[in-house]
């Protein structure tokens, strides 16, 4: 089966009652864990147990192994955890002009600056949080919708909340226990528990508004479902460590296929503190135009391979063309990254923050080469884009109005 994307809003609907089973984890020391497993294994008839009249011997554990009695703990890892970072998270309830959605969101501050995805709350015209169980309204403080990263404020009234304790994404390693937080399918202070299965995974999903660049995402097996989206990954000190974005969806029912994806929180966060300051969000920037190269025009053009991104065409004085790239090169590789298409190039480039020195390998006229690349900021272009984008605008307004006068002249016309 074909193995998609999703992001994870969720339509509002009727939900019928849901059970959900908890998972108990742990990363004090692995005792506790192995108790659990145990319980479990015999709980479910997998591990084999002693007829009656048999003589069991008594377990033996050797100097490196701690016995610890799970019964003597006060609380697990994900109680003590959920406990902490529940306050924390809310649902978000979003009117769009494609209808109602929820989502969900972390708060930043005790000013009401709520961290959420992009595509849960960057087109809504309405807004509102459940925190607590009380409803706010709340307005789009901004964010960047490439990103994927939003910031809503919801209008307090003077209530107290309680911001979430940011740890450092950076520090996750494959194994690493985590839980995420939010409203999954609408369900709201849900959490689910698992592990980091991987780091580092990188996406490009298109839309009408145009693409969203996920790079350096975080793969969880904890479980994300539609209504997640905005939600917190948290460490097992209880600290953010990511906002949960996407979900495989294997079955293409929109449900979740055991693996979740989230954005970095150390990324999340910087942005959602420059759209909160006001600045302006910018992005590493190699300055060049590109085209996927496939076997198709690999075999029409004699090109020396059959993936990467062409380089049509240089931006002038921009980081690629002062390392020495030239129009005509063959992209294949940033760094340790793979490039195998223009998009793979942008992911790779976006990986990595403005000022960084990557090396790029590229294929000269069926020769290898390398050139070190001094990324720059995307922020001329994007005022570019923006300019572009107004006068898209004016001219679309433009024709509007001429439209309108010509129907009210014939109008006029034929009431003569």
């Amino acid at each position: 089966m074909k193995d998609t994307r999703k992001n994870t809003r969720q339509p509002q609907t009727t939900h019928t009652h849901t059970t959900l089973a908890g998972v108990v984890g742990g990363a004090v020391a692995g005792a506790a864990v192995s108790a659990a497993l145990v319980a479990a294994l015999l709980g479910s008839n997998v591990a084999a147990k002693p007829a009656a009249n048999q003589q069991t011997e008594p377990q033996s554990f050797s100097s490196k192994e701690l016995n610890v009695s799970t019964a003597s703990e006060n609380t697990t890892i994900s109680e003590a955890v959920a406990k902490k970072c529940l306050p924390s998270v809310v649902s978000v309830n979003v009117e769009t002009p494609q209808g109602a959605g929820i989502g969900s969101g972390v708060i930043l501050d005790t000013e009401g600056n709520i961290i959420t995805n992009w595509h849960v709350a960057g087109d809504a015209t309405e807004i509102s949080v459940v925190i607590d169980g009380i409803t706010y309204d709340a307005t789009l403080v901004g964010g960047d919708a490439s990103s994927d990263v939003a910031v809503i404020r919801a209008d307090l009234n003077g209530a107290l909340v309680t911001p979430i304790e940011v740890g450092d994404s950076s520090a996750l390693v494959v194994g690493d226990w985590v839980m995420t937080l939010g409203s999954p399918l609408g369900l709201d202070q849900s959490v689910s528990t698992g592990i980091v299965s991987a780091l580092y995974r990188n996406e490009l999903m298109p839309g009408t508004n145009g693409n969203t660049l996920y790079t350096n995402l975080i793969q969880v097996d904890a479980a994300i479902n539609g209504g997640n989206s905005g939600g917190a990954l948290v460490n097992d000190q209880g600290q953010l460590v990511g906002i949960n974005s996407l979900l495989a969806d294997a079955s293409g029912t929109g449900s979740f296929s055991g693996i979740g994806f989230a954005i970095p929180g150390n990324y999340a966060v910087e942005i959602a503190n420059k759209v909160i300051a006001g600045e302006q969000v910018t992005h590493a920037y190699i300055g060049l135009s590109c085209a996927t190269v496939n076997e198709q025009n690999a075999q029409g053009n004699n090109l020396p391979t059959d993936q990467g991104a062409y380089v049509a065409e240089l931006a002038a004085g921009g980081p690629a063309e002062a390392a020495g790239i030239q129009v005509g090169d063959i992209i294949t590789r940033v760094g340790d990254l793979e490039v195998t298409s223009a998009d793979s190039l942008l992911l790779a480039v976006r990986s990595n923050s403005v000022g960084d020195v990557v090396e790029v390998t590229y294929l000269r006229n069926g020769e290898e080469g390398t050139a070190k690349v001094t990324l720059g900021s995307d922020e001329r272009l994007q005022e570019q884009q923006e300019q572009a984008r107004q006068q898209q605008e004016e001219l679309e307004k433009q024709q509007m109005d001429e439209y309108q006068q010509y129907q009210q002249f014939l109008e006029q016309f034929m009431g003569r």
